[in-house]
């Protein structure tokens, strides 16, 4: 990866994300050990910890799960290999979920916190505040 700032690789990889990639286009910012911890949500009340594998897995998923995502970073915080993204995230559900129905477009808080090592992602803590807009 020619990147080498771990802010640039955070925001390279979110906006990854944001384009649909999948797999393919995902693995190249994580190590072969990464680690995704998403804690207890409204959509997921125990949380849950996926390896690298689970994750790129998950990426694919979301193909028929959500369109048009959007991750709008608020703030920006780097320590080091530590970098912390404060976001507004948005995406058109494609399949009805709890509080939400298809069509509809989906919204969250979330505060991700991202650890790098040797200019890789290693780990991904997510904190999601979901929520829904007045009518």
């Amino acid at each position: 990866m020619s990147e080498t700032n771990p802010l640039d690789i955070v925001l390279g990889f979110v906006r990854t994300v944001e384009a649909g990639g999948g797999s393919g286009e995902l693995a190249r910012f994580l190590t072969e050990d990464f680690t995704l911890t998403e804690w207890p949500h409204a959509l997921s009340r125990n949380g849950s910890v996926r390896t690298r594998q689970e994750t790129l897995a998950g990426a694919d998923d979301a193909k028929s799960i959500v369109a048009e995502q959007r991750f709008e970073v608020v703030r920006t915080t780097t320590e080091g290999n530590r970098v912390v993204l404060e976001m507004n995230w948005s995406a058109m559900l494609l399949l009805d979920l709890p509080h939400w129905d298809a069509g509809e477009t989906i919204r969250a808080r979330s505060t991700a916190v991202f650890e790098l090592r040797d200019g890789l992602i290693a780990s991904q803590d997510t904190y999601d505040c979901y929520y829904t807009l007045p009518s």
